[in-house]
C-alpha cells in the first residue's frame, strides 16, 4: 500500500491538492481586439479610394495616421517587446507632428478626425489608469496633448475661422477627456485599493498558514522527535512497549499530515472544493488549523472543551507528566476565536516543555475565572507552568534544537486581537539557571 493511502483512508479526502484547470491563454475577446482592430483600421482606410487624385496623398496621410489610433487603441499592450506607454507615445507624437505639419487642403481633416480623436481619447484614459513608471506620466500628458489638439489640425486651416473656432473646438474637446480622465483616475484608485487589499489578504494567508505549522506541525514533529529519541535509550523494550511506540508515532505523524492537508485545502481557490463562487460564502474562523477565512476541508476551531486530550495527549507521550485543572468551569465564557487563542498558548507551552525542558517533572495547566485588576469585569486566565529538569530526570534524551522564536510574540499579538494579554517567565528565577517555566495568559469574559 502507498505511504499515504492510509491517510486517504483517515481523512477521506487526499492529501494531494487539487491542481487548477488551465486557463488556456487568453480570453476570446482578448484573443479577438486584434482582428478587429485591424478591420477597424481597413474600414478608416477605405475612403482614401473616394479622395479627389489631386488629394490623395493627404488623404492617405490623414487615413493611414486615424487607422494607426484605432488599431492601436484596439489592441491589448504589452505586445511582445512594445509597452502601452510606447504604444501611446509614439502615436500621440504622430498625431502632433502631423497637426503642425499637415500639407492638404482644411477640409480633408474633418473627415478623418471623429477617428483619430476618439482612439487618442481613449488611450489617453487607458494611459491614466494602467500605465506605471516614471514614464507614464509623460505619456499621459502627450496623449492629452494631442486628444486636444487634434481638431485644431481642421480649425487652423480654415479660412476666417479666427481664434473662436479654434477655442470652442479646444473646449469641445477638453469637457469629455476631462470625463475621461477623471473617471480613469478614479478606477485607477480602486484598482490601488483593491491590490493592497489583495497582498494585505496574502500576507495575512501566509502568516496563517506560518501558524498553523508553527501550532500544530511543529507539536507533533517534536513529540514524534521525543518518541524516538526515548526509544533510542538503553535497556529492554519488549514488544508491546515497541508496538505502543510505533502506534503513537503514526497517530502524531498522521495529525501532523492532517494539519498540513488543511493548510493545504486554505490556499485553493473556493471554487476548487465545489464553493458557489459568489464570495460571500461562510468562511472558517482565521483560527481554525487550517489558516485563512475561506479554508477548505475539514477545518475546526480548537477551544477549552479540547485541552482534556491535549493534556492527555502530552502526558502519554514523553517522560514529562501533564494534570489540567479547572477547564469546565471556563468553557462557554469567551468567543471561539478567544477559545483557540487560549487553547494556542498551552499548545504552544507544552511544546516548549518538550523543546527546551525535556527532563521536566510534571507540566501543570490550570484554566481559571476571576475578576480583572481593578474589577472591570471577569476574565478567564490559563497558565502553563513546568518545574524544570527534574534532579532524577530521564538521562539520555537530548535537548531538542532552538528554532523559530516566533511563538510567544505571534501569540501575544493574536491574544491582543481578543483584549487578551500574555505573560511568560521563569517561576523561580536563580543566578545561573532557572528553575522551572510558566507561561499564562488573561482574556476577558464575553
Amino acid at each position: 500500500m502507498p505511504a499515504d493511502s492510509s491517510v486517504d483512508t483517515v481523512r477521506g479526502r487526499s492529501a494531494v491538492p487539487a491542481v487548477p484547470p488551465s486557463r488556456g491563454g487568453a480570453s476570446r475577446p482578448t484573443v479577438l481586439r486584434g482582428p478587429v482592430g485591424v478591420v477597424a483600421a481597413l474600414v478608416v482606410l477605405a475612403p482614401v479610394l473616394l479622395a479627389h487624385p489631386g488629394q490623395r496623398a493627404a488623404a492617405l496621410l490623414l487615413a493611414v495616421m486615424a487607422a494607426g489610433a484605432v488599431l492601436v487603441a484596439a489592441v491589448r499592450w504589452p505586445s511582445g517587446r512594445v509597452t502601452l506607454i510606447g504604444a501611446v507615445s509614439g502615436v500621440a507624437a504622430a498625431s502632433l507632428l502631423l497637426d503642425l505639419a499637415y500639407p492638404g487642403p482644411y477640409r480633408l481633416p474633418a473627415f478623418w478626425l471623429p477617428f483619430e480623436w476618439a482612439a487618442l481619447l481613449l488611450l489617453a484614459g487607458r494611459v491614466v489608469r494602467r500605465a506605471r513608471g516614471r514614464w507614464a506620466g509623460p505619456a499621459g500628458a502627450l496623449a492629452v496633448t494631442a486628444v486636444v489638439a487634434v481638431p485644431l489640425r481642421f480649425t487652423v486651416r480654415t479660412p476666417n475661422g479666427g481664434w473662436t473656432a479654434s477655442v470652442l473646438a479646444v473646449l469641445t474637446s477638453g469637457v469629455p477627456l476631462a470625463v475621461v480622465v477623471g473617471a480613469s483616475l478614479y478606477l485607477r484608485v480602486l484598482d490601488a485599493r483593491r491590490e493592497r487589499a489583495v497582498a494585505k489578504a496574502r500576507r495575512e494567508q501566509r502568516l496563517e498558514v506560518a501558524r498553523g505549522l508553527h501550532d500544530f506541525v511543529a507539536h507533533e514533529i517534536t513529540g514524534i522527535v521525543l518518541e524516538a529519541q526515548a526509544g533510542q535509550l538503553p535497556g529492554d523494550h519488549g514488544p508491546e512497549e515497541t508496538a505502543a511506540l510505533l502506534r503513537r508515532l503514526e497517530e502524531a505523524g498522521l495529525r501532523a499530515l492532517d494539519s498540513m492537508d488543511a493548510m493545504v485545502g486554505a490556499l485553493r481557490e473556493p471554487h476548487e472544493d465545489g464553493d458557489n463562487g459568489g464570495g460571500d460564502g461562510g468562511a472558517d474562523s482565521p483560527d481554525a488549523i487550517g489558516g485563512p477565512a475561506g479554508a477548505t476541508g475539514a477545518t475546526r476551531v480548537y477551544g477549552l472543551a479540547d485541552l482534556p486530550e491535549l493534556v492527555g495527549r502530552f502526558d502519554r507521550t514523553g517522560p514529562t507528566r501533564a494534570r489540567l485543572e479547572g477547564a469546565r468551569e471556563a468553557t462557554g465564557l469567551l468567543s471561539p476565536e478567544a477559545e483557540g487563542a487560549a487553547y494556542a498558548v498551552v499548545l504552544e507551552a507544552l511544546t516548549n516543555v518538550r523543546r527546551h525542558a525535556p527532563g521536566a517533572a510534571e507540566a501543570v495547566v490550570r484554566v481559571e475565572t476571576g475578576a480583572a485588576e481593578g474589577g472591570a469585569g471577569a476574565v478567564v486566565r490559563v497558565s502553563v507552568s513546568n518545574d524544570g529538569r527534574a534532579p532524577g530526570g530521564v538521562r539520555g534524551l537530548r535537548r531538542l534544537r532552538d528554532g523559530g522564536g516566533s511563538g510567544l510574540p505571534g501569540l501575544a499579538e493574536r491574544l491582543a486581537v481578543h483584549g487578551g494579554t500574555l505573560e511568560s517567565g521563569p517561576l523561580e528565577p536563580a543566578p545561573l539557571r532557572p528553575l522551572g517555566w510558566r507561561t499564562s495568559c488573561e482574556l476577558p469574559v464575553r
